[in-house]
């Protein structure tokens, strides 16, 4: 057995300038959340999409239904746009499928950006520019985990996650700096809406300098190209050792996977997951994180954070939209601090009850406030708790259920029905957002606010109760000995961790001989990507 220390990878530039293009695909669906969501308060926008409230002084739920759709229906696009990337991506390989999903994009923003006042055309297309964006939100991860070493492949893929959170923060600002210094005219809200077109449209163009995937190039028995491409990412010559070291792993782990596979179907996984009973409780138990993560605000929040600012009683428009601008700051750095530390330094199950317990309080806090003197201004220290109740909020979702399932998803199932499992996931998640963020301002109406926070404070104090007695700790088991924690008891399963005897040494190093699949010995180092359609793996 040979071993060839790869621990010190060197950065190439052209290297870093691949990295930096595919992360790029983050922009369109943090800009969405940021900047498209905060764009719909604009005098402008609401004048020329009639969503002035004097208008609706009758029909405040007909104005609900209104907003509602023009900000989700991008969110049911991009739950059909990750479905459909999933094939995309084995067919056209990584690269194609990420310039396609752009150019959708792209064609959808151009349409929505010159809509002009036409409801019809404007909610058309957003479904359209969401296939792209849902696209970009599994291609990108994916590529980026296929070309990164393994010892950076966590940072790797976490640059996506910073690209889109950091649009997410930048795009409240942009609507800020339109709102204070342009006239309410269509330039104002062409103008902020289209900003995220620049980035993206350099990133598309600079593709063409990026290789395709060692890994799909191998996969599809293109073996020298697949070397090649591996030896510009690595700033080596196709003939190095250590390049030469790591295509062979490779290729052993793509053909390994191929043979497992080969007698798989989709519907033959699926059943597995539902006849064998280890299978079964480790399927739900992802569906039902799935579903607490999102039905406890959530994205709801995010896509209406200006208006939960102004129910916390942030008046102005300028102000409310500032403060958005942190909450944004504040997700981006506490989901970083998440993935690349505390994740392994707490575990899963610490993270997930902690952001919860963290939710739950910002969520009793706020509609507390809201039911006894909402947006009130005579009693500044319970405004100013109901706006810091935000921030925290914004915390407890990043370093809890805003990641969780996406690592668990990727390290609690067996290569035969890790695929199917996880993609069932995704799509549950993608549609449960759609769902949240659609019934989010008429939940503001119909239940008030105070009872909109009470329901997700309720959804919270649930996933405690549940994850807290069902969710074992998987932080350091190795995947083959995953079904040893779903064969205790249900109710034991919080007692359910990895033995000191059993924790897998994490190495740096490529053994020539070794074939197993990367994704059959995941670390949490390389699945670090918070944001929902993440495959990387």
């Amino acid at each position: 057995m040979r071993r060839l220390d790869t621990s010190r990878w060197s950065t190439t530039p052209y290297y870093a300038l691949v990295i930096f293009v595919i992360a790029c695909g983050g922009i369109p669906k943090g800009y969405d959340e940021g900047g498209y969501s905060a764009s719909v308060k604009l005098p402008s926008f609401q004048t020329d999409f009639n969503l002035i409230k004097s208008n609706w002084a009758h029909d405040a739920t007909g104005l609900a239904n209104r907003k509602a759709n023009i900000t989700s229906f991008n969110v049911l696009g991009a739950a059909f746009g990750a479905l459909f990337a999933l094939d995309l991506n084995d067919r056209l390989g990584r690269l194609v499928a990420w310039r396609v999903a752009v150019i959708v994009w792209a064609s959808g923003m151009f349409i929505q950006v010159f809509a002009s006042g036409i409801y019809g055309l404007l909610l058309f297309a957003r479904i359209w520019s969401g296939l792209g964006a849902g696209a970009l939100t599994v291609t990108s991860p994916l590529y980026l985990s296929e070309v990164a070493p393994k010892a950076t492949r966590g940072l790797s893929v976490g640059l996506y996650m910073v690209a889109l959170l950091a649009v997410l923060a930048m795009g409240f600002f942009i609507n800020y700096g339109a709102k204070l210094h342009m006239a309410a005219t269509r330039t104002q809200y062409r103008l902020v809406q289209a900003i995220p077109l620049i980035p993206v449209g350099i990133a598309f163009g600079l593709s063409y300098l990026c290789p395709e995937t060692p890994r799909y190039l191998a996969s599809k028995q293109r073996h020298t190209e697949g070397r090649d491409a591996l030896a510009r990412l690595r700033g080596k010559s196709a003939d190095d050792p250590i390049v030469k070291a790591e295509f062979e792993t490779i290729d052993a782990q793509v053909r390994e996977r191929t043979a497992d596979l080969a007698s798989v179907s989709h519907w033959t996984a699926f059943k597995e997951t539902q006849t064998n009973a280890n299978y079964r409780q480790r399927f739900w138990l992802l569906m039902t994180m799935q579903t607490i993560a999102q039905w406890t605000g959530g994205n709801g929040i995010t896509y209406y954070v200006t208006n939960v600012f102004e129910y916390a009683g942030v008046t102005a428009d300028a102000q409310s939209l500032v403060s958005s601008g942190a909450y944004g700051v504040v997700k981006l750095v506490f989901t970083m601090a998440f993935t690349w530390g505390l994740i392994d330094f707490l575990g899963r199950r610490r993270c997930a009850l902690t952001g919860l317990a963290l939710q739950l309080a910002a969520h009793i806090y706020m509609g507390a406030y809201m039911g006894l003197q909402p947006g009130s201004a005579d009693n500044k220290s319970a405004s100013d708790a109901a706006v810091a109740s935000v921030f925290v909020y914004a915390v407890g979702w990043s370093v809890g259920l805003c990641t969780i399932p996406y690592l668990y998803g990727t390290e609690i199932f067996p290569t035969r029905i890790r695929n199917v499992s996880y993609s069932t996931s995704m799509a549950l998640h993608w549609f449960f957002q759609f769902a949240v963020v659609r019934v989010t301002p008429n939940m503001f109406i119909s239940l008030d606010v105070w009872g909109a926070y009470l329901f997700w404070a309720i959804i919270c104090f649930l996933g405690i109760v549940i994850l807290g007695i069902w969710m074992p700790e998987t932080k350091g088991v190795p995947i083959e000995r995953m079904g040893d924690l779903f064969d205790t008891p249900w109710y034991l399963r919080w007692r359910a961790g990895p033995r000191e005897s059993e924790a897998p040494s994490l190495t740096t190093t490529i053994d020539t001989t070794d074939t197993a699949d990367t994704v059959d010995t995941v670390d949490s180092t390389d699945v670090k990507n918070p944001k929902p359609g993440n495959t990387a793996l």
